[in-house]
């Protein structure tokens, strides 16, 4: 999706139709976990909807000629409410921790008139996103009517659930947005705004949790240079 008119349009389309969809939030991590894991790569191609979550990838589609607006999954949670609301279709959210869950849905509720979030789950340590605990929520989701569910997972789970949704769950209507969940809670901390405008979001989160994002982050920086030629090289062909 180029920008959140496109998405937008699309998304309230399905809402009306009450058809399913799976919405991905590129980044740099997902190109690293791209090129090396199958499952993922399968998961992504079963995505209908794929924004870009993250500048790198802004940069890169400009380089390409081919410019895409930036949209973070952290930022979408908030319209997407609000379009589900118009739609009057009711929410879910899934993942993290059962505490959080909480207090995010009665964050959305409070800030989006006529939301209804009507499930929140917790999937327990060590949750297979394609295995029978997914089943069975996927089931749950899709009996209950569910036309949008936000999945805070993390990357690769999340995209894997989503997939599988697709199948077992036609009707619900998955994104996939990360921490999202948490910051709305007030489980994480998100960066400033200053801190985002000056697009230094990667590096506030690094140093908030080092042992966690140091290598993942040097992982991006190193296939960077290398998208970036790639993309001016499709800008040529173009």
């Amino acid at each position: 999706m180029p920008d959140w008119d496109a998405l937008r349009s699309h998304v309230l389309a399905r809402f009306a139709a009450r058809q399913g969809f799976a919405l991905a939030t590129l980044n740099l991590d997902h190109l690293v976990k791209l090129r090396t894991d199958d499952g993922f790569r399968a998961a992504y191609q079963a995505q209908d909807l794929i924004v870009a979550d993250g500048n790198p990838i802004v940069w890169m589609s400009r380089l390409a000629g081919q410019p895409l607006q930036l949209l973070p999954g952290s930022d979408m949670i908030l319209p997407l409410c609000y379009l589900a609301a118009q739609a009057d279709v009711p929410v879910a959210l899934v993942g993290t921790t059962q505490p959080s869950l909480e207090r995010a849905a009665a964050t959305l509720t409070n800030q989006v008139p006529g939301l209804r979030v009507t499930e929140c789950i917790a999937p327990p340590f060590g949750f297979d996103p394609q295995g029978e605990e997914a089943d069975a929520i996927l089931t749950r989701l899709q009996t209950a009517g569910i036309g949008l569910c936000f999945i805070a997972l993390g990357a690769p789970k999340q995209e894997l659930f989503a997939a599988h949704g697709r199948t077992v769950a036609p009707s619900v209507g998955f994104a996939s947005i990360g921490a999202g969940l948490d910051f709305l809670s007030g489980q994480q901390k998100r960066a400033p705004r200053w801190v985002r405008a000056i697009q230094m979001e990667w590096l506030w989160r690094m140093l908030e949790n080092p042992g966690r994002l140091f290598m993942r982050y040097m992982r991006c920086f190193r296939i960077l240079p290398g998208h970036l030629f790639q993309s001016l090289s499709m800008r040529g062909r173009n």
